[in-house]
């Protein structure tokens, strides 16, 4: 091995060890180690950036675009509706929700495809009165299955699509993927419909509602209260009918986190109260206590009214809240909502209300008038977990942005421009046909996706040019495939399919295109079967919620826990690589 190739495969180690610590930000982490690489002379101070020009990084962010049109004109709102009427049963609302969970995910961006079905499949779980997760995760997977079908569904595709063009004489088409990835798609829907549902933990199961675990909320103890004068324990046994249990307690601004159960309660106390969402109020009022948040309204005779209204809304992973507090974005005074309380599955935090930085996939309890919480939610990526009005509002509108986003599919798929191009175009169109305001356009696109592709894809060529791509795959065909070609092909979708639990899936694909071709090449057999095993595998992440966005989505809605995931995800990873290695084989020849 050569000096190059150490230094490049010591930073290669150290931002997989990073990507899956989860500490920092795949982007932060991708912009980190495209400045080693260019510090230790493996990528020229010229090529640094020029990942941001990729025709990969381009298509993403206009298809990004292209798929906020599609939701603000509401095209894919009125499709949800129709596809689960309240009349179905629920293995039957499964199947229409998952898949057109997978339609959509093929042609949009698959975390806004789940945002905009998980309401519905909340409603639905609420009608049929079974578990949300029952839904949520196999319409969480299916969205994941999707992707995989199109070159535009998930940025790992156009990745491998442009991997391919540097290594081969063009890119992968639109529908390339197609062929492998129905047959994947399909095996993994039909097996979560037919058996997989089972294995997904149902949680206070025949219960109305859908289980998002206790929320931590705090409670002050007004003048005249009756719980003053009252001990920690009196109060617990007042809350038992609304299975609510005292937490802590915070007297003159300071956090007593374990308090004895003899202690006395004064007014102005502050009681940090772990309750059930059903139990919150009746907890509330049995005391005469007041949440912390709303004392400014005490005037209010109710927590909810015509003006006044409670939200549950679940953080997106993107969202510009998570890893702040509801006091740096200045919550009440700036957008006139309350935080009330804050759900946070599997783990406890013990930070007060209004200090809390808030996670990816909590849960958390708004208060405010509707046109607040809405402009909350649009601003804040948070996905509302109730019912949401039809609003669509032009038909035209809708109808338009429909036509523009499949004339750009099908003059991309036709090959008539290249696809960036053709996707630009369709950008430029909405904009100016007036469907997407100009301000919500770069709004739309997921910049930590853009800066994370456009930093590793120059790490990933150093990878090539260095030969360090060449000396991993070498050792993975000689040392475990044993010089196999079909078995060095199922070798690299399971390396991928495993990283790809563990950190971003575009940053998975980008680290193993390299490896893949290097394969191929020593082998001496078709590099392309070797690309599309990278697509499979970067795409189909089960095993933990913090491999893929739309699992972490649906961790606080769904009331699962880490642990959770592998139950359904490894006979699901069991299944794509049944179905997928056969169909590599079959579709690209070795």
């Amino acid at each position: 091995m050569t000096q190059d190739q150490i230094i490049l495969m010591a930073i290669l180690a150290a931002t997989v060890g990073l990507f899956v610590w989860g500490r920092w930000r795949h982007d932060l982490v991708a912009l980190a180690a495209l400045l080693a690489c260019v510090l230790a002379g493996l990528v020229a101070p010229a090529d640094a950036f020029m990942g941001f020009g990729h025709p990969a990084v381009i298509t993403v962010a206009c298809v990004l675009v292209l798929s906020g049109a599609l939701i603000s004109t509401g095209a894919i709102d009125a499709l949800a509706r129709r596809v689960a009427p309240a009349g179905l049963g629920p293995l039957a609302t499964m199947a229409s929700l998952t898949a057109l969970a997978a339609l959509l995910s093929a042609f949009m961006n698959n975390v806004g495809a789940l945002a905009l079905l998980m309401p519905v499949a909340v409603m639905a779980a609420r009608r049929l009165e079974i578990p949300a997760g029952r839904l949520l995760m196999p319409l969480s997977f299916g969205s994941i299955l999707g992707g995989m079908t199109t070159m535009i569904g998930t940025p790992p595709n156009l990745i491998v699509a442009g991997f391919r063009e540097q290594a081969g004489p063009a890119s992968f088409a639109m529908f390339d993927f197609a062929p492998v990835g129905l047959a994947v798609a399909g095996a993994g829907i039909a097996f979560m419909l037919l058996a997989g549902w089972r294995l997904v933990p149902a949680r206070q199961a025949g219960q109305e509602g859908f289980e998002i675990g206790a929320y931590l909320t705090e409670a002050r103890v007004p003048a005249r209260a009756k719980a003053i004068g009252m001990t920690l324990r009196e109060i617990e046994k007042e809350m038992e009918k609304a299975e609510a249990q005292v937490v802590g307690l915070i007297r003159d601004e300071t956090r007593i986190p374990a308090p004895g159960p003899w202690r006395k309660v004064r007014a102005k106390d502050i009681l940090v109260i772990e309750a059930e969402p059903d139990g919150l109020v009746s907890a509330l009022s049995a005391l005469g206590l007041k949440l912390e948040e709303d004392k400014k309204q005490e005037a209010r005779e109710a927590v909810q009214s015509d003006e006044i209204r409670l939200a549950e809304m679940a953080v997106r992973p993107d969202s510009p809240f998570v890893g702040r507090s509801a006091a740096d974005v200045r919550l009440r005074n700036r957008y006139g909502v309350n935080l009330l309380a804050v759900s946070r599955q599997g783990r406890r935090s013990m930070a007060r209300l209004r200090t809390l930085r808030v996670a990816a996939g909590d849960v958390l309890l708004l208060q405010g008038a509707p046109e607040a919480l809405s402009e909350f939610a649009a601003q804040f990526d948070c996905v509302p977990l109730a019912e949401r009005a039809l609003r669509i509002p032009s038909p035209r509108k809708a109808l338009l942005a429909v036509g523009i986003f499949a004339a750009a599919i099908a003059a991309a798929a036709a090959g008539l421009v290249p696809a960036a191009l053709s996707f630009a175009a369709g950008v430029l169109a909405v904009v100016v046909s007036g469907i997407l305001p100009v301000r919500n356009m770069y709004s739309a696109i997921d910049w930590p996706v853009i800066v994370l592709l456009g930093a590793l894809l120059p790490v990933a060529a150093a990878m090539a040019d260095t030969g360090a791509a060449q000396t991993i795959a070498a050792f993975l065909i000689n040392a475990v495939a044993q010089g196999h070609p079909a078995f060095a092909l199922a070798l690299i979708l399971v390396v991928t399919m495993t990283l790809s639990d563990f950190m971003n899936n575009a940053a998975t694909a980008a680290v193993m295109c390299p490896i893949a071709i290097g394969a191929a090449m020593a082998l001496d057999v078709n590099p392309d079967a070797f690309l599309m095993a990278v697509a499979v595998g970067a795409s189909c992440a089960f095993l933990t919620p913090i491999g893929h966005q739309n699992n972490t989505l649906i961790l606080g809605p769904g009331g699962f826990r880490f642990g959770d995931y592998w139950r359904l995800g490894l006979p699901m990873e069991v299944v794509v690589v049944a179905a997928g290695v056969p169909m590599l084989l079959w579709i690209w020849p070795l």
